[in-house]
């Protein structure tokens, strides 16, 4: 190669080698000081584009495990008023079998507990109805299958997970009737005599004297304990339970013939018996159990709905078209996945008192929320509301934990596993190998330092053309 001047070729050449060296360098800086080995397309798209989506999936992850933890702390708070829940019903099981035990207890003893039950009964409701996770409440029937009527005399008690949404018409097709009795002659004159008036084995003395609204304000006197509610009729006294349903039973006998000066019941035992009420739910028949219409198949299987009594007649329920019932699915959904529509959800159902131990057969008590315990034979047929109660909230109870257990507790292990694989693999695209890039970074220093020293050697290169003229 000849010498020149104007064009300094070995010169140029490392000056390049140079700038190349410099530029290792810096990256190998950048990787080191930030930690990352891609920190813009530049240093790797396709890497780039793979870790990008993977911090996606990461942050998502991270957040699905926060939202399984918060929805675990929901179903807790839901099972834990559970449990305050079944010990009161303990509690309630308790009274009842005291109340049961008819040959010791007396009529004071009787009230005494039914009054307890009554409170613990209120206990029962104000937990339904207050028990929440900040604003959402979860024990009201709000955060399950929910129903809502548009005819005053109907109320919504209860629909399941197989009760599909929806609006379904509800029609009275044969009323409900409480078991009802009256005197076999109508009492015009107050009593000639003394009486004993015995209503469901409860004996009830009315004193000569007595006109026909002062025997029926005295029977009513009663009524605690013998389920039973007295009315001037017409010119007729006639008694009816307080529970309808063929289950609901009446009898009353006196100790003095049936005449217009006496309460006109006779000494011939008068009984009676309720009928459950029949009606159609979307078209389709079904038979309850006292006022209470629960569907058992189709669509609307599983709903529960209540008839007022007819405000012509207490005796009977309403009857014919009652409007509509609409039933909606606001059961809780929680997000537990890091992608579209991976949720989990579960229903509570509504623990308040009248949506408890509902359709027992062969029982004068339609919910728990009717129970009476002030006659041993009231006594026994609340034992059995009580238990399927406690069986509904039992049920409940193990759904929940299940629903945690299965479902939360080991989706957020799952996710965790998920989270820290799909951390190893966003690390290896991503992370600086800090062992490999500081050798680099050492090479490249190196590099810089012999590229000066060249870089200064060949820019004299030139200075010996000025030997040649001398």
């Amino acid at each position: 190669m000849g010498l020149t001047v104007t064009n300094n070729v070995a010169s140029i050449n490392a000056q390049h080698n140079l700038s190349r060296a410099s530029n290792g360098v810096e990256k190998s800086v950048e990787k080191l000081s930030s930690g990352l080995k891609i920190n813009r397309g530049a240093d790797g798209p396709a890497a780039l584009v793979i870790s990008e989506k993977q911090r996606a999936q990461i942050a998502g992850l991270r957040q699905a495990i926060d939202n399984t933890e918060k929805a675990a702390a929901v179903v807790q708070t839901a099972e834990g008023a559970l449990n305050e829940i079944n010990s009161l019903l303990v509690k309630v099981r308790t009274l009842a079998i005291d109340s049961a035990n008819s040959g010791v207890n007396d009529d004071d003893a009787l009230a005494a507990n039914q009054a307890e039950i009554t409170n613990a009964l209120d206990s029962i409701n104000r937990i339904a109805n207050n028990t929440q996770f900040g604003a959402k409440k979860l024990l009201d029937g709000s955060a399950g299958i929910k129903g809502t009527v548009t005819d005053t005399d109907v109320t919504f008690l209860k629909a399941t997970t197989n009760t599909a949404s929806g609006t379904y018409a509800v029609v009275v097709t044969t009323e409900g009737e409480r078991a009802a009795a009256t005197s076999a002659t109508d009492q015009t004159s107050a009593l000639a005599a003394d009486e004993i008036l015995t209503i469901n084995e409860v004996s009830i003395s009315l004193t000569a004297g007595m006109n026909q609204a002062q025997v029926v304000n005295r029977i009513n006197e009663f009524n605690a304990q013998t389920g039973v509610t007295a009315e001037v009729d017409g010119s007729s006294t006639r008694l009816y339970t307080e529970s309808f349903g063929a289950n609901s039973e009446i009898s009353a006998v006196s100790n003095r013939a049936a005449s217009a000066t006496s309460s006109g019941f006779g000494t011939s035992v008068i009984t009676a018996t309720g009928v459950d009420v029949i009606g159609t739910i979307n078209g389709t028949s079904f038979t309850g159990t006292g006022n209470v219409l629960t569907a058992t198949s189709g669509s609307v299987k599983g709903l529960a709905i209540q008839f007022a009594a007819d405000g012509a007649d207490a005796a009977k329920t309403v009857t014919g078209a009652q409007g509509n019932v609409t039933i909606s699915d606001n059961s809780l959904v929680f997000q537990i996945g890091s992608n579209k529509d991976q949720t989990a959800s579960i229903s509570i159902d509504k623990i308040n008192p009248n949506g408890l131990g509902l359709g027992v057969d062969g029982n004068q008590f339609n919910s728990l929320n009717e129970i009476d315990v002030t006659s041993g034979s009231k006594a026994q047929d609340a034992l059995e509301v009580i238990d399927a109660a406690i069986s509904n909230v039992t049920n409940l109870r193990g759904t929940l934990g299940a629903f945690q257990s299965n479902t939360l507790e080991s989706t957020a292990n799952n996710l965790r596993a998920t989270l820290e694989n799909t951390i190893n693999a966003e690390s290896v695209i991503r992370d600086t190998d800090f062992a490999e890039e500081i050798a680099n970074f050492t090479k490249g220093q190196v590099l810089v330092q012999a590229g000066t020293a060249m870089l200064s050697n060949a820019n004299q290169i030139p200075q010996a053309v000025l030997s040649l003229l001398r």
